[in-house]
Formats: C-alpha cells, structure tokens, sequence
C-alpha cells in the first residue's frame, strides 16, 4: 500500500472515531444512552418519542399504554376516568417513577444538581462520554443480578468519583429502602467534599420523589438528618438509608457494619504507616457487607506506584482471581483532552508525520515521546485530535512517567509515576501469565546451620512461615545427570532490619535450553538474614540443587563487613562446597604471580551495565520464564539516574531483579550448555567444567 493510501485511511479511520465519539446523547428522550434502547412513542406524551432501556418493556403500565395509543386513551378507556390536566400529569409521573428505575442518565439528568465545575449556579447531572462507560458497566453487573464490585483505575479530572456517589444515591433514593451507604477517603476534606456532592444533590431533589405515589408527606419535612453527635452519619429518613464518611486520616471513621454500598476513594494514595495498613481498613470498611445483589463496593484511584494495595488488587481483578472487575479509563476517552487542528492541512502534515515515524524508537529531548509511542496511541484509538493534545501536554514534562501519572495511555504504564523507566512495560507484561503461587513453602536443612554438615542430609521441609518458594522439586535420577543445569544467584541484603533491602536466593533450571527451551526460575528465598548465614543457606540450597553452580554477589559484603572479613566468608564457603562457587576469571598476572582466586559476582559500574543491557534483551525477546509477580514489580520500578546509573525508585526494591540479572547473564554468556551425561561415564572421569566470569 502507499504512502498516501495509508495517510487517507488514517484521516477516514479518524473522522470515523470523532463521529462515534460524539454520538448524541440525550439523557431524557434516551438518544445514545446507555444499554439496549427499543424506540416507543405515545404522540400526546410530553415527549412523543423515547429510546427507553429494552428491560422496561415488559412493565404492565408500560404495555398498557402503548396498547392505547395515547395518554387520554389510557386515562379514558383503561382507567375510566376524564382525561383532566390532573389525571393527564398523574400518568406522566406514574411513567416517570417506572422509568427513573431503569434508566440512571434520565434520573441524573432530571433530578440531581451537582457543582458547575466552571463556576455559577448548580447544573443537572449529565453523563459525559467516560462516565457513560463507567455507568454501562455498573449496570451490567447490576442487571444480571450481581453484586456490584469494581476496582477502578483512572485518569484525572473527568467526574469518575462523581459519578460513582450519585450512581449509590440512586440506589438508595430509587430502588430499595434501608441502603446504609459508607464512603471513605485519604483526607478528611475529601470526604467532606464527596458529602457535600450528596448534600447538594438531597437539598434540590423534590420531596416527593422520596415517597411512594399517594403516601402523605408535608413538602417541608426534612430530607437528610444527622445521626449522633460525630457529624459522620446522616440518614435520608423518607429511605430509611445512612450515609456515613470516613478518612484514612481517621481510622476509627472507617469502621463499616450494617452497610450495602462502598466506596472507597484514591486507595492507591493510601499509605501504610505503624499500626494502619490500608487493607486493614478496607477489610473493617467491607466486611459488613454481603455478596448479594444491589450491594456494591468500588475502590477507585489514580494510579500511584506498582506492588501497593491497589495495585495488587487491580491486577487480581484484571486476572479474573478477585470477586472484583476490573476497569481502567484513558486520557483520550475523555472529551477535554482534544486539541482541534487549524486547517485540514495541519492535520493531513500531523497524520503524514504519525505515519513516518511509527518504528522510531529515539527522541530528541526529554519533553516528548517516540514516534513509536504515539503511534500505539492510534493504535489504541485514540484520535489525531487527542494526539495533538498529547504531543503539547506531553511538553509541560520532563519525564515519561510524571506524564503517565497524570494521563496514563493503558493500565500497564498507569502505575509508573517517575523516574526514566530503564524496561518497558510491554517487555515485563509479557511474562505476567507464567507468573504463580509456588507449589511448596518452606526452608531446606542439612545436619547443621554452617560448616560440613550443613550440606549432608539434605532435605526440603514444607513450612507454613517459611521463605524459600519452590515451583519445581529438585530432579535427581540414579542412572544419569544433567551438566550444568542449575543456576543458584545470591544478592546480598544490606542489614537485616525491616526497612533493610532484602536478600534473594534465586534458583534457575536450565534443562530446557538443550532443546532450544528457555531457562526458568524453579525456586526462590527472599528475606532479612546475616550475611553469613545467608551465605550458609544458599550454600544449602545450591547444593540440594545437584550441586549448582552457586554465584554470590560480592561487593555487599566487601561494603558492609571489611575486605578480609568477606573473603574469609567467602573462602570458607569455597571449602566445603569446592569448585560450584564462582569465581572471578584472574588475569594472567594474577596467575603468574599465583594470587588466590576472587569468589563471588563484583557488581561494579562496568559489570552492573553489562548485566542490566543484558536484562533488557532478555525481557524484550523473552528468554526466561518467571513466576514471581513481585519480580516483575521490581522491572516497573527499575529506573534510570540522572548520572547514567540503574537503580529502583525511592521506597521500592530491585534485590530480585539483581539475582536476574546476573543469573541470566551467567545463564546465556557464560556457562556450557546442559548436557545429559550416563553415570557410569561420570564416574569413569567426565567431570563438570568449572566456570569463571570470562565474559565481563
């Protein structure tokens, strides 16, 4: 295809995405509203035409009437009455009540005041386009008899929250009595702020409403009342129903109870300090309320970082492992974030320049993104309208990740906030599906802790609390072994308090690489120990892996205990498991002068950037198999310094990725393919060959 055709695609694809994008909506005749609509007209009806939800069709008011053909028909030959202004206006609200039940936009649009956001007075709640798919949503679970459980990941500033108040004050106001709703925030004005949206949307809704047709009311009554002295609790008392707030500022605030409809706001915000985690108070908010329909609860946030609550949370969601669903709203689905071209030439050059550059990965300067990145925004259907925005917006910034926080594209780079990302989120997600519970918890003993007989009588013990996960069991066969199949890689933790990097022992099984397989991760100890006993305990676990060739990074140790302390660690180890530690390729001057060998993996300027480029081709072709989630947390928060260094973000770990990177450099530049060897030659003198880090 050529150049040009592509281009007058591209601008047809887009007048056919601006065109879906601003299909009418019209709340109150249901034009372009929300779920499947069948069209009914009554000529005389104040609106004679409507698209009302297809669930209604089968109510007998309904059917009634559109069997007479007209209001004063029904009031005449149906009810048998005169067809006065009275008994016409009766009919219309009898019409209005079934429908306010079925349709959400109508309801919002005809009752419900919130605050202009431009200022002025009060306006009608009107669904914008992202609200729209948020509602579709919480109608689908509701309508199919289901609880209501979301966990929401959004961009900013388009009325999500909003939208999720109202969508609870609909089911208190209009479909049952008794609805105890509970509402819970960071701050404790944000609370306040979120109350204040119902306040102001209980003061201007009519009294009535609130009653059934024919009960006795006095249009004075109070519509909302307070509940005890805190000020947290309020009840609507024609609904029997509480609305109560609380903030995370105020632990106690957030304890549930008889509650049916939750929402909790910015979780993703929400810190873990002493004594106050956030999934202790989301379980003391929700454990109240039932798994039955027309209950909901709903976690929603912008994004803030990988491996915190709503993290792991949405990802169990997306998974389909949680009772939750998952859902993510972008940038561009928002109207405001559209930046209209001056002339049909402007926007063919913007198109032709898409196009151009959709392969290039290189930028220029730090205030703009690759040709390749805005072509995937296409791709994901964004406009050349929001693009355009994008492009501008995107110059405001320094870094990717500040403008991803503020206007993610997808929900992967949603969770990165800062930093120069040194792996892209594309690379890492593609290992998410391997990733699993582990098969076995518990620790690997010998006779002893340290010494000789610490690596005799070997045995793995399932342990509740144990720290070593294992997702495959050594293999051992009596007639023949495998040659340098397991790869055991320590990184050192530096202190062994809470606050403390942690150490990591990773196990990899290279079996499959003798058929053109990737090499995969089989067992792992993540934890806070002395660096001896680390050192004993890696020691145990390589050598219940056949033997495996045992790598240590070293230069912790050298930091944190003196140079000699570290060799005599190091030696020591070298003693009792012989030749399977590694150790440094010594120059020729070192061997002439016949100086010891260096044990253990020196993580220097030059070596960390070796390993880590590395890293990132194993990631991007996919050359490894990885079952530790949290791993792949770590490859998110891995970012690149202001002086060309790699390091993790402030407040997260890359202990982990560090056992990758240098297993995996190990793993494919240095040692010798795994090859199946018959016992009896083994031991007729085929030995395994001793590795050394040649290639660094």
């Amino acid at each position: 295809m050529s150049i040009e055709k592509s281009i007058i695609l591209i601008l047809q694809e887009n007048g056919r995405r601006r065109a879906t994008n601003s299909t009418p909506f019209n709340p109150i005749t249901g034009e372009g509203s929300i779920g499947d609509r069948f069209e009914f007209s009554i000529p005389d009806f104040p609106i004679p035409t409507q698209w009302l939800p297809v669930e209604m069709a089968d109510e007998p008011f309904l059917k009634a009437l559109q069997s007479a053909g007209s209001v004063k028909k029904l009031v005449k030959d149906t009810l048998g009455t005169t067809p006065t202004a009275e008994t016409l206006d009766k009919v219309v609200e009898q019409f209005i009540r079934i429908r306010i039940k079925y349709d959400f936009p109508f309801w919002a649009a005809l009752y419900v005041y919130i605050k202009n956001k431009g200022g002025g007075v009060d306006v009608l709640f009107r669904l914008n386009r992202a609200q729209r798919r948020l509602v579709a949503r919480l109608e689908r679970m509701r309508k199919a008899g289901k609880p209501i459980r979301l966990i929401l990941l959004k961009a900013r500033q388009w009325g999500g929250s909003t939208c999720i108040q109202l969508f609870m004050a609909w089911l208190q106001l209009v479909h049952e009595v008794g609805l105890n709703s509970l509402i819970i925030a960071l701050q404790n004005k944000v609370s306040d702020e979120i109350k204040d949206m119902f306040d102001r949307m209980i003061k201007a809704y009519p009294v009535e409403m609130l009653h059934d047709i024919g009960d006795e009311y006095n249009k004075g009554e109070p519509k909302l009342v307070g509940v005890g002295k805190s000020g947290d609790i309020h009840r609507v008392p024609q609904r029997n129903c509480k609305i109560k707030i609380g903030s995370v500022e105020r632990p106690d605030s957030c304890r549930g109870g008889d509650y049916n409809l939750v929402h909790l706001s910015e979780v993703g915000l929400w810190k873990t300090t002493e004594g106050k985690k956030p999934e202790d108070i989301v379980r003391s908010a929700c454990t109240g309320v039932l798994y039955k329909p027309n209950t909901m609860i709903v976690y929603e946030s912008t994004p803030n970082g990988v491996g915190n609550f709503f993290h792991r949370e949405y990802l169990a969601a997306k998974a389909g492992s949680s009772q939750f669903e998952a859902m993510f709203v972008a940038w561009y689905e928002i109207e405001q974030y559209e930046l209209e071209f001056h002339s049909e030439k402007e926007k063919k050059a913007f198109a032709e320049k898409l196009f151009a550059n959709k392969d290039i990965a290189e930028i220029h300067n730090d205030r703009e993104e690759p040709g390749k990145y805005l072509w995937r925004l296409w791709e994901y259907g964004a406009t050349l309208e929001a693009i355009n925005w994008y492009v501008v917006e995107r110059s405001k910034f320094t870094n990717h990740g500040d403008m991803a926080s503020e206007y993610p594209s997808d929900d992967i780079e949603a969770f990165t906030f800062s930093g120069r990302k040194v792996f892209s989120n594309e690379d890492i997600e593609q290992f998410r599906a391997a990733c699993r519970p582990p098969r076995w918890v518990g620790e690997v003993y010998g006779r002893a802790d340290e010494g000789e007989e610490a690596l005799e009588g070997l045995r793995f013990k399932k342990e509740k609390d144990g720290q070593l996960y294992m997702w495959a069991d050594v293999e051992k066969d009596g007639e023949e072994i495998v040659t340098d199949r397991y790869l055991v890689v320590v990184d050192v933790c530096k202190g062994h308090t809470k606050n403390a990097d942690f150490a990591d022992i990773l196990v990899i099984d290279r079996l499959f690489m003798i058929d053109g397989e990737p090499p995969a991760v089989v067992a792992e100890w993540h934890g806070h120990i002395d660096m001896d006993k680390l050192a004993w305990k890696a020691c145990q676990i390589a050598a219940y892996y056949n033997n495996a060739l045992l790598v240590i990074e070293s230069n912790t140790l050298e930091t944190n205990n003196t140079k000699g302390e570290a060799e005599y660690i190091l030696t020591l180890i070298h003693d009792v498991y012989g030749d399977q530690l590694y150790a440094r390729k010594q120059s020729a001057e070192d061997i002439q002068q016949k100086l010891p060998k260096k044990y253990g993996f020196h993580t220097n300027t030059l070596t960390k950037k070796v390993v880590i480029y590395n890293l990132k081709t194993v990631l991007r072709e996919h050359l490894y198999v990885e079952r530790e989630k949290d791993c792949l947390n770590e490859y998110v928060t891995y970012v690149e310094t202001d002086k060309g260094g790699y390091e993790a973000m402030e407040g997260y770990h890359d202990d982990r990725l560090m056992t990758r990177a240098i297993g995996l450099q190990i793993c494919f530049k240095e040692m010798e393919m795994p090859r199946v060897v018959k016992m009896a030659q083994r031991t007729a003198g085929i030995s395994q060959k001793v590795v050394s880090a040649a290639t660094i």
